[in-house]
């Protein structure tokens, strides 16, 4: 395994040997000395064409409790902004000794160049690319549900999840319904038919366009962003048409089993598609998902460099 451009990349196998990576891991960062010589004298370059706060923060420290070499680069300001090719970029950084390119872009299939080129003889990893794919969300999503709810199997064999909200714009979303249902996990997108892309009918997924009847039988829900700022057309009436029937509410928080858990990729926007109540109560694991996210990719990380996972158990 050399890159990490999509979740369809990955066998199950690989998939769960990330996560068991990222348990011991965590299990390390959760101690006094946070960091691993691992990666030392490795540079690792965050290459940022889209805005974003979480993502890069977390695989920032991920290289760093590696002991990687760190460098960001940012859309804003820089070259790309200038109009620069991704080739050309690509070729700058290589040659300042890059072994890793964390990447966000707004095209989709931007790090699928990258990694099939010849300007890059580093790993590649997907960070979000336009609205195809964002693998190491899925990881640390997976992560986390089997954290919770996975009784000490390696995979997620029979848990049901419903994934709510923006399907169509959401990178989240599918490289999520690739991995759980890789893991054995049973999804059901619930949203709107205008928020359904092309094709959702091939998915391993099952469809629900009624909330109130999936939301008290599923173990997980996850909720996602409305990406207003993709939106160029009117998918929905307005904003309490849309949260009154694909909201995360008390009321419908009630309804779920009480050991179900509640998920969000975040940014939120609350009142739209979760309420603040919902999304700071008990049964949220979304301020969790942010800790797991620095776990999981350093996992990723350890993988793709270190060339190999760590043995469970430390040996």
């Amino acid at each position: 395994m050399r890159h990490l451009l999509s979740i369809a990349d990955l066998s199950k196998t690989e998939a769960i040997s990330i996560l068991d990576t990222a348990v011991e891991l965590a299990r390390i960062s959760d101690g006094t000395v946070k960091k691993l010589p691992t990666l030392r004298g490795r540079t690792i370059v965050n290459l940022f064409a889209e805005d974003s706060t979480r993502t890069r923060i977390s695989f920032e420290a991920a290289a760093k409790r590696l002991s990687a070499d760190v460098i960001n680069f940012s859309a804003k300001g820089s070259s790309l902004s200038k109009g620069e090719s991704l080739k050309d970029t690509a070729l700058t950084l290589q040659a300042m000794g890059a072994d890793a390119v964390v990447i966000r872009h707004g095209a989709s299939g931007a790090p699928q160049r990258l990694a099939d080129s010849e300007w890059m003889q580093g790993s590649v990893i997907n960070a979000g690319d336009g609205t195809h794919e964002h693998p190491s969300q899925a990881l640390l999503d997976a992560f986390t549900i089997r954290k919770h709810l996975g009784k000490g199997a390696p995979d997620l064999h029979g848990i049901k999840v419903a994934i709510v909200g923006d399907v169509l714009h959401s990178r989240v979303a599918r490289s999520n319904v690739l991995l759980l249902n890789l893991l054995g996990a049973k999804v059901t997108l619930v949203a709107p038919p205008t928020l359904l892309p092309v094709g959702v009918d091939s998915w391993p997924v099952n469809i629900s366009y009624n909330f109130d009847e999936v939301v008290a039988s599923v173990d997980v829900v996850m909720m996602l962003r409305v990406q207003q700022e993709r939106m160029t057309d009117l998918f929905f009436p307005n904003a309490r048409e849309y949260s009154r029937y694909f909201g995360l509410n008390a009321d419908r928080l009630s309804t779920m089993s009480p050991t179900s858990i509640v998920m969000h990729p975040g940014p939120m926007n609350r009142g739209l598609e979760i309420s603040a109540d919902v999304a700071d109560s008990a049964r949220s694991v979304i301020v969790e998902q942010v800790a797991n996210g620095v776990s999981v990719r350093m996992a990723i990380l350890y993988v793709l460099l270190a060339g190999q996972p760590l043995e469970v158990g430390g040996k």
